[in-house]
């Protein structure tokens, strides 16, 4: 039986394809104008990055156009 983990207003957990308990977790915290990434092995933290919220925007920007190449590869095979 698997327990239920509550995580804080504003987490969001993402699974890692490798499985093995592995996630990421992102954690706005606007208090401090930044937001965390951290990785997740089951229930340890094992590593934690600050983001300075000013910029997130150019990340999106960066995991847009990595989708974009991809979607563009798999329509031309």
């Amino acid at each position: 039986m698997s327990s239920v983990v509550h995580l804080p207003y504003g987490a969001e957990t993402y699974a890692d394809t490798r499985g093995e308990g592995r996630s990421m977790r992102v954690r706005w915290h606007t208090e401090d104008d930044l937001v965390v990434l951290s990785l997740w092995r089951g229930q340890e933290c094992t590593a934690t990055f600050r983001l300075d919220a000013h910029q997130v925007p150019a990340l999106i920007a960066t995991l847009q156009a990595g989708l974009d190449t991809s979607y563009d590869v798999q329509q031309r095979a």
